[in-house]
């Protein structure tokens, strides 16, 4: 059974970092992209960052230079830096895994991350 569990959310003040984590089980994490999203009140889920099999990563716009994913193929876990938060990061932060030729993502739970002074 394909397990993904985040941890890391939380308070915290705008121009903060927080660091979110996701522990992947019942895969074989070599061949799947993985990646966060994020859902904030009242809108739809967003892409927030991915990396693929081999290490390359994507992000959105507004999180190109604030936020960095990476991984660990042998723990099975992957992980968002985020830094100089905002107020409009606020949201919700799910990890997800798509298995490479798949076009079925799974999510985790979410994790709340709430940017406010």
């Amino acid at each position: 059974q394909v397990q993904l569990v985040e941890s890391g959310g939380g308070l915290v003040q705008p121009g903060g970092s927080l660091r979110l984590s996701c522990a992947a089980s019942g895969i074989n994490f070599s061949i799947y992209v993985m990646g966060w999203y994020r859902q904030a009140p009242g809108k739809q889920r967003e892409l927030v960052a991915t990396i693929t099999t081999g290490g390359s990563t994507n992000y959105a716009d507004s999180m190109k230079g604030r936020f960095t994913i990476s991984k660990d193929n042998a723990k099975k876990m992957v992980s968002l830096q985020m830094n100089s938060l905002k107020p409009e990061d606020t949201a919700v932060y799910y990890c997800n895994a798509r298995r490479v030729g798949s076009l079925v993502p799974i999510f985790g739970q979410g994790t709340q991350v709430t940017v406010s002074s």
